[in-house]
């Protein structure tokens, strides 16, 4: 085996155990909280500091936690006026992603898939991508693609494979 191969074998592990060690810690975060009792302290305890808070509609807000590039899940947690968790979701599901319509805003697919594992712009093309990694029920890899204009606006989208999780 070569050093290099080895490396990339090393680095494979450590991902793998990054990855395991997140969807166990938020597995066990989301158990200890409970919709309607839990207080924002009591968020901020289990998930630490917000990628970004949102204004809800109902007054309240909606703290966003990241887990791209490593992991495969965002969460969007709603804390109501009264300051109590009023609704904890993963948003990179399909039934989100079909929200994704062309002509959707870049801070409205922000507010609906928190913070992309990747963005490449194309200068040429005036457009860039954004990308989500998540697992299409019940285990496949995949990544989910928009991408907007120079208008920040999505021109399209679509769901593939996530290539980069397979084995060379």
């Amino acid at each position: 085996m070569t050093q290099r191969r080895g490396w990339q074998i090393g680095m494979a592990t450590a991902f793998l155990a990054v990855v395991i060690g997140l969807a166990a810690c938020d597995s066990r975060n989301i158990r200890e909280l409970e919709e309607g009792v839990s207080t924002e302290a009591d968020v901020r305890a289990r998930f630490g500091q917000p990628e970004n808070i949102w204004d809800a509609p109902d007054q309240g807000r909606v703290f966003e936690y990241n887990r791209q590039p490593a992991g495969q899940k965002n969460y969007m947690i709603n804390i109501g006026a009264d300051g109590k968790m009023s609704a904890l979701r993963q948003v990179l599901t399909p039934e989100n992603f079909a929200r994704v319509k062309p002509g959707l805003m870049m801070e409205d697919l922000r507010k609906l898939l928190g913070k992309p594992a990747k963005v490449t712009p194309y200068a040429l093309k005036h457009e860039t991508e954004w990308e989500w990694r998540w697992v299409q029920p019940p285990n496949s890899p995949m990544v989910f693609t928009a991408t907007l204009n120079d208008d920040q606006r999505v021109v399209r989208s679509g769901s593939s494979p996530d290539r980069g999780t397979e084995a060379p």
